[in-house]
């Protein structure tokens, strides 16, 4: 059995399996089993997915990560969502990522499409002209804390 191991710090937050933890302290975690799981800056909030490959990625990472009533209809708006994008594109590029990105996520490989459609984003702002997302901030230490 293979065991990944992860160094969170404070204030890092992770989502496993749907449920979110925030870390109140650094901390290393090992995971045992297989889960669903992904951390920091790969976590796009809701208000983020304002473009349509960020809105592709949210749809992808609500079917890799969502509850378990969520994934499904994630993995379908993800469908029409990258046929749209597809449509709409004159890239061969980011339509073949967006094909990769699909087919990976059917077959129960989440992370993976979520790397593609990462690719797609970062096509996305460089063609659009558009700042690439900031990795969400992690809340401000008490005052006093080292």
């Amino acid at each position: 059995m293979s065991t990944l191991v992860l160094e969170l710090r404070q204030g890092d937050l992770m989502v496993v399996n749907g449920a979110p933890i925030r870390f109140r302290n650094r901390t290393r975690i090992e995971l045992a089993a297989r889960a669903r799981f992904l951390f920091g800056k790969q976590i796009m909030p809701p208000e983020q997915a304002n473009t349509p490959a960020r809105r592709i990625y949210f749809a992808l990472q609500t079917a890799y990560i969502g509850a378990e009533a969520e994934r499904a209809a994630g993995l379908a708006l993800a469908r029409q969502l990258i046929a749209e994008f597809q449509e709409a594109t004159t890239s061969p590029t980011a339509r073949d990522l967006l094909t990769r990105a699909l087919a990976a996520a059917e077959a129960d490989d989440g992370y993976a499409a979520l790397k593609l459609a990462r690719r797609v984003m970062r096509h996305e702002e460089e063609v659009l002209g558009i700042p690439p997302l900031s990795p969400p901030r992690r809340p401000d230490r008490p005052s006093g804390a080292a």
